[in-house]
């Protein structure tokens, strides 16, 4: 099966991937997609997390910062039910608190606020020079090759596309780095909230394996089972400007610490025309394993 083929066979939209039913009261109730063997992608926790929160604001407010706890790996086969809690409500910023649970047990804590858009000074700094998108080779084209059946089975290639940035230029000593694309499948029509969903998604699939790169070098999606365990430990967003998540964006990403089984990352993402739209911020678990790559943290 070629890499279009496998895409076409089934087409994963982010808006069914991060949907929520609202069961009220300030409840939800969602449902994922397995991201390692046994375990929820924590970028859909986050996302879906957040898509709860900002239900629960007026539909002027924007949320300019997020910051979540992994509890529990979860399990992908069941329902996750997310219950909202209003720390505040005032007049320009609403501060939310979102606990995920499956079976009663908590499995992911999310903090959010979220404000009104205001007129002020802008400043910035510059995107960093790079490749076009259209210029590097689809990660995706070797794993379909070399393991069909575990591609066939993995819905995220279905749902956003990537291209990695090889390295360019010198770091501190100690720091590595990676940039990777990132463009979802489908265009979204123009709801701020789910747009900050999908950079939510995206921000979590790359940080844990940039602060891993000292320890299992790659650039691109390796194929064969990692001898990394890697899970997010917490993870945080602050979201700066306004961008649309259905067009190409720049994540670049830098570790400048790994130490005692955890990593720390950080990572700006860049519209493709140079806004810098958020920077997000995370720790993860980073274990060498000689067995299973995934056994529980």
């Amino acid at each position: 099966m070629t890499l279009t083929e496998s895409r076409e066979l089934e087409s994963f939209d982010l808006r069914t991937l991060l949907s929520l039913e609202d069961r009220g009261s300030d409840r939800f109730q969602g449902y994922c997609h397995a991201g390692s063997p046994g375990r929820i992608f924590g970028g859909h926790l986050a996302a879906q997390g957040l898509t709860a929160a900002g239900r629960t604001v007026p539909a002027t407010a924007v949320v300019h910062s997020l910051h979540g706890y992994f509890l529990s790996s979860g399990d992908p086969r069941q329902p996750i039910s997310y219950e909202v809690g209003r720390l505040r409500d005032g007049r320009t910023y609403w501060s939310r608190q979102v606990t995920a649970l499956q079976l009663g047990t908590p499995i992911f804590t999310l903090s959010a606020s979220f404000k009104l858009p205001e007129e002020s000074t802008d400043r910035q700094g510059e995107m960093p020079v790079v490749p076009a998108p259209e210029d590097l080779p689809d990660p995706y084209e070797r794993w379909a090759s070399a393991r069909a059946d575990e591609f066939r089975d993995n819905k995220t290639h279905r749902a956003m596309d990537m291209r990695f940035v090889a390295d360019e230029g010198e770091l501190e000593p100690g720091s590595v780095a990676q940039s990777v694309w990132f463009k979802p499948n489908h265009a979204f029509p123009d709801e701020p909230l789910f747009h900050a969903g999908v950079l939510t998604y995206a921000s979590d699939l790359s940080l844990a394996s940039t602060a891993s790169l000292d320890i299992q070098p790659h650039r691109s999606l390796m194929v064969g089972p990692s001898r990394v365990l890697m899970a997010s430990l917490d993870h945080a967003i602050w979201f700066h400007r306004p961008f649309r998540a259905d067009e190409w964006m720049l994540f670049a990403q830098e570790s400048n610490s790994a130490t005692d089984g955890r990593g720390f990352s950080t990572g700006h993402f860049w519209t493709r025309d140079g806004v810098l739209a958020a920077t997000v911020a995370q720790e993860s678990l980073l274990r060498r394993v000689d067995g299973p790559p995934w056994p529980r943290a």
